[in-house]
């Protein structure tokens, strides 16, 4: 093999020898998961408001049951294949904030409860919650510091 000298010619090396990703067949994929896991758990909301609960405990069973579905699919090895396939459409949901969480928990498993599964389990998951949970804060913060002046939004 000779030598790649410039810029161009390695950029038509690596353009010859990665595979081209099917993007229309991969959104369609992400779509349709997506919008199934969507239309799970709005079956499940209609189930909850018809027992009876108000739409606020319904939406917190409908996300305890996602995310529950999710670990436990984590745990069985067939959430990575439902990954693979759908890409962003399971990643997207609640399901796959649930999957980055339980997915390092099980990788690290072999080097204890402390130094691995708790030390690991928020690798991925933990600056979205920090940045998540300080950013509730200051919008807190700020709105009690508006309220308690009365000053209102228009």
């Amino acid at each position: 093999m000779k030598p790649i000298n410039t810029t161009q010619e390695y950029q038509n090396y690596v353009d010859k020898k990665s595979p081209n990703s099917p993007i229309l067949k991969n959104c369609f994929n992400a779509f349709w998961v997506g919008g199934l896991i969507c239309s799970i758990g709005q079956i499940i909301l209609n189930i909850c408001k018809s027992r009876g609960m108000d739409t606020q405990m319904s939406g917190t069973v409908v996300s305890i049951i996602l995310i529950g579905i999710s670990a436990f699919l984590t745990g069985l090895n067939l959430f990575n294949k439902i990954g693979k396939f759908a890409g962003a459409g399971s990643l997207i949901p609640i399901t796959g904030f649930a999957n980055s969480i339980v997915s390092p928990a099980m990788e690290y498993k072999s080097e204890g409860y402390v130094m691995g599964v708790g030390s690991k389990m928020f690798t991925v998951a933990g600056p979205v919650l920090v940045f998540g949970i300080s950013a509730s804060i200051i919008v807190g913060l700020i709105f009690m510091i508006f309220n308690t002046q009365n000053i209102t939004f228009v």
